[in-house]
């Protein structure tokens, strides 16, 4: 992932770039067989340890899909962490310092 966070005012604007493939479970490949479903179910983002962000998302999500967010109160140095689980139970998460 990569993530920026930056101090507009009296929030931080994050924004977090995800790689992952995103597939529904609908599309065929070249064989004719269903390619199997592999999709981001779960985001949650953190400011300094307390959770400020929670989503549920689906296989109608984009690939390498772009999150965007304020987080009210954050300062510069301030810790943001994104952390996404998928349907395999594949988890990654990353952290950014507000600047």
């Amino acid at each position: 992932m990569r993530i920026r966070a930056q101090v507009q005012g009296n929030a931080a604007v994050v924004r977090v770039l995800m790689s992952h493939e995103m597939e529904t479970g609908q599309r065929k490949d070249a064989a004719g067989k269903v390619i199997p479903a592999w999709h981001i179910t779960d985001v949650t983002a953190t400011h300094n340890g307390k959770q400020v962000l929670a989503a549920e998302w689906g296989p109608a999500v984009a690939k390498n899909p772009f999150l965007q967010f304020n987080v009210k109160g954050a300062k510069a140095g301030d810790k943001i962490a994104v952390t996404w689980k998928d349907n395999r139970g594949d988890t990654r998460t990353d952290e950014a310092t507000v600047a």
